[in-house]
Order: C-alpha cells, then sequence, then structure tokens
C-alpha cells in the first residue's frame, strides 16, 4: 500500500560543515514528512594497503573513528526531533559504495549532498552525481544544498 511506504534520505557523512548542511536538510524533510535518515560513514580501503602488517588496527581505528562520528550526527538529528535514522558503515570507493547501497535498498529515494562553499568547486560528491545523465545517473533524486545556506535557511525551504 503506497501509504505505508516511507522513503529513505540517504546522507553521507564526514567531518565537513557539507555534511552538516545535507543532515539539516535531511533530517528536517523527514521531520515534516516521514522516512528515514540514512547515515552512511565509508571507510577509504585504499588508506590500508600502504602499510602492511599494521592494516587490522588501522581498519580498527577507521570504524572506531566512522561510529564516533555516527554517533555524533544522530546526536546532532536528535536535536531536531524524533527522526528515525539508520547507519550505514561501508568499506571501499565512496562514489561505488553510494552507488551499491542505492542498488540494495529500494527504500532510498532521496540522496543529500551538499555543495562546498569555497571557490574551489562544488566538492567532490556534487561533482559525482550533478552532471550524471542517462544510464550513468543514479535512480533516485539527488538534492544538492548550497554549502552558503545556514540551518534557519535551510529549515526554512524543507
Amino acid at each position: 500500500m503506497m501509504s505505508e511506504y516511507k522513503r529513505k534520505f540517504l546522507v553521507v557523512i564526514d567531518e565537513s560543515k557539507e555534511a552538516d548542511r545535507a543532515i539539516t536538510f535531511a533530517a528536517n524533510r523527514v521531520r515534516r514528512t516521514g522516512g528515514t535518515v540514512v547515515l552512511l560513514s565509508v571507510i577509504d580501503s585504499q588508506d590500508f594497503t600502504q602499510f602492511l602488517g599494521v592494516e587490522d588496527v588501522m581498519r580498527a581505528e577507521a570504524r572506531d573513528e566512522a561510529e564516533r562520528l555516527l554517533d555524533a550526527k544522530r546526536a546532532r538529528i536528535s536535536q531536531i526531533g524524533d527522526i528515525r535514522t539508520e547507519t550505514v558503515i561501508r568499506e571501499g570507493d565512496l562514489v561505488g559504495e553510494i552507488e551499491r547501497l542505492v542498488a540494495e535498498d529500494p527504500a532510498i529515494a532521496i540522496l543529500v549532498i551538499a555543495a562546498a562553499a569555497g571557490k574551489e568547486g562544488p566538492g567532490p560528491l556534487v561533482s559525482a552525481f550533478a552532471n550524471r545523465a542517462g544510464q550513468a545517473a543514479l535512480p533516485v533524486i539527488v538534492t544538492i544544498i548550497p554549502g552558503t545556506m545556514t540551518d534557519e535557511q535551510i529549515v526554512a525551504v524543507t
């Protein structure tokens, strides 16, 4: 039944201000319309292959850091309201892991990313997904939040 369907908003997290902008948008949309915010942390596994013998330790430390960051972002979301969240930790290439997660979870309907506010360009995720078309496009809506927007401005448009 369509009335029971609740879409998921996928947000890729890191320690950037852009991630916080995307979280603010996604959490406020879910608060108003229902659904779930899916927080994705991707550990770059290329870092581990350069240091033989300490790979397991580095992987464990990276996972602990990802879990700490997820907890911090969930705490940020809880300040917005009682919002359902899911967390996912993946290891690999960031863009590839986003594509795989979207393919695996048909409830993910929207990828929320924020553009960088600086002069050096919109950022790697915006560059990776904004210009895709045809078969290369993700099968979900890609929402790009301007990195210069304040929380108040984002809340006003959600």
